[in-house]
């Protein structure tokens, strides 16, 4: 009797969950940091979508996370020590400012302390493995560390939590050292020849102004976290990261226009969660740093990185089809 080759509704989500890392994480990261952008730009129906579909993948993802760390132990501590490992914590984080922005406190400080829980672990394991000539996917040490930072200092402006925000400067300040390592260790190569995640390599400098951002807007008078010095030098630096945020996205634009790579990579997902980042780190520098013109090259990045998670998002469902339809011969 011949194999079925009926296909369930949840065979397009099984073969994508499925590919090589950093899939599963990046495609949470990617949606669940356009959900935060819409947000900043009043675009609220299409945030709350594109929160709710980040939402369906991270309980996937935790499920994964969770059935290997039980029953596939040496699988999950093989896994445990790649740089996709920390799209765990970056996508928790992600999602954990989003439901800051919701009112969702006690929701977002839930996913801090996992995400904080899970971070000095998978770092360790990862860092202990980096090595000269890696890919883009060597920054997401930093993009774990600065998603930290970014979730904690939301949450001690809104709880107004001195303790938290000094926390995140420190966590920002590592991210920073992490990503000059990291940078060391990247191929340049990629830029001409990588399949999607090199963008990671401008996308950690997005997070870490959004990071710097959120620890500017942290300050109050009710709180004076920062003297007129630490306040200075953290416009400077968050300002300075935007700025070679931008100048990484200029050069991967023009490196992907001169070396032209249409044909779709699962980690091209990686690349879309970098767009939207610059997109939410300039609009929330905007804000935090008073400058207003800023808003407007901002919503153009934003529609830009919905344009690129639509072709990727495309490029995922026409795959599939494309392997059913082999199968099925």
């Amino acid at each position: 009797m011949p194999a079925s080759t009926t296909t369930t509704p949840t065979s397009l989500f099984r073969t994508w969950w499925s590919q090589p890392p950093p899939t599963a994480g990046a495609a949470v990261m990617a949606t669940g940091i356009l959900s935060v952008a819409l947000h900043q730009t009043n675009y609220e129906t299409l945030s709350r979508i594109t929160l709710a579909l980040a939402c369906a993948a991270w309980l996937a993802l935790a499920g994964d996370f969770a059935a290997r760390l039980l029953w596939d132990r040496s699988r999950w501590l093989k896994e445990a020590a790649t740089p996709a490992a920390l799209t765990a914590i970056a996508a928790t984080t992600v999602l954990g400012t989003r439901f800051s922005d919701l009112g969702r406190q006690h929701l977002a400080q839930a996913l801090l302390a996992l995400a904080a829980l899970l971070w000095p672990g998978l770092l360790i394991a990862v860092v202990r493995h980096w090595h000269r000539h890696m890919p883009g996917a060597v920054f997401l040490g930093c993009v774990a560390t600065q998603g930290l930072a970014v979730l904690a200092a939301t949450l001690a402006a809104t709880e107004s939590t001195a303790w938290l925000a000094h926390a995140a400067l420190m966590l920002f300040w590592l991210g920073l050292v992490l990503y000059v390592i990291a940078l060391t260790c990247f191929d340049l190569r990629q830029v001409t020849q990588g399949s999607g995640d090199h963008w990671v390599a401008g996308g950690a400098l997005a997070i870490s102004a959004l990071a710097g951002s959120k620890l500017i807007a942290a300050d109050s008078p009710g709180q004076y976290l920062w003297n007129d010095d630490d306040n200075g030098v953290l416009h400077a630096v968050t300002a300075a990261l935007l700025v070679l945020d931008l100048a990484w996205y200029a050069v991967l634009t023009v490196a992907e226009i001169g070396w032209p790579r249409p044909h779709y990579d699962v980690r091209r997902w990686a690349t879309v969660f970098p767009m939207g980042m610059t997109a939410a780190a300039t609009l929330s520098v905007s804000t935090a740093m008073d400058v207003p013109w800023l808003r407007t090259p901002g919503e153009v990045l934003l529609w830009i990185a919905v344009v690129a998670w639509l072709a990727v998002a495309a490029g995922a469902v026409r795959t599939y089809l494309d392997v059913t339809s082999t199968k099925r011969r």
